[in-house]
C-alpha cells in the first residue's frame, strides 16, 4: 500500500514547470537539512504519490509527483546524515488547492500543511489526499 506525502519547493528555485521537465527520470528532492523532513523520505517507498506544493509563492498544491528512487545520500553534500530520494511529475493538479482553501476546510484542520507548516516534507492521510485531490478537481483513485 502506497503512502501519500507532500513537497514543498519555493518557485523561484525549483518550480512545478522545472520539475514537469525533468520528464520520467525526476530529480533529487536534495537540500533539505530538517531531521523530520529526512526521516520522512528514508520512509517512502518506490510509487509513493505526493503533492507538489509552492511555498512562499502562490501557497498552493499544483501537482502530483511520484517517488521513483528509495532515499539515498544527497549528492550535494558530503555530510552522510542527509539523503533524499528522486521524485518525478505525474500530473498537474487541474484547480491548483491554495494554503487558504486547505484552511478553510475543517476536514483539514489536522493535515500538516495546516499543523507543521514549516515542515518542507511532510506525511497526508488517505482521507486528506483524497479531498485535496477531489478540490483540485482530480479523481484520488486515477492517480
Amino acid at each position: 500500500m502506497a503512502n501519500y506525502w507532500l513537497f514543498k519547493s519555493e518557485p523561484f528555485k525549483w518550480s512545478w514547470e522545472m520539475q514537469k521537465a525533468k520528464g520520467a527520470v525526476g530529480e533529487e528532492w536534495d537540500g533539505v537539512r530538517n531531521y523530520q523532513a529526512r526521516n520522512n523520505m528514508r520512509a517512502m517507498k518506490i510509487g509513493d504519490k505526493a503533492f507538489f506544493y509552492h511555498s512562499n509563492e502562490g501557497l498552493e498544491v499544483v501537482g502530483i509527483v511520484e517517488v521513483n528512487e528509495l532515499s539515498a545520500p544527497d549528492s550535494t553534500t558530503d555530510d552522510p546524515r542527509w539523503d533524499c530520494v528522486h521524485i518525478r511529475a505525474v500530473c498537474d493538479m487541474p484547480k491548483p488547492v491554495t494554503l487558504k482553501d486547505v484552511k478553510a476546510n475543517p476536514a483539514l484542520e489536522k493535515m500538516a500543511l495546516v499543523t507543521s507548516m514549516r515542515l518542507s516534507v511532510q506525511p497526508v492521510l488517505q482521507d486528506e489526499w483524497d479531498e485535496v485531490c477531489r478540490m483540485g478537481g482530480l479523481d484520488p483513485k486515477s492517480i
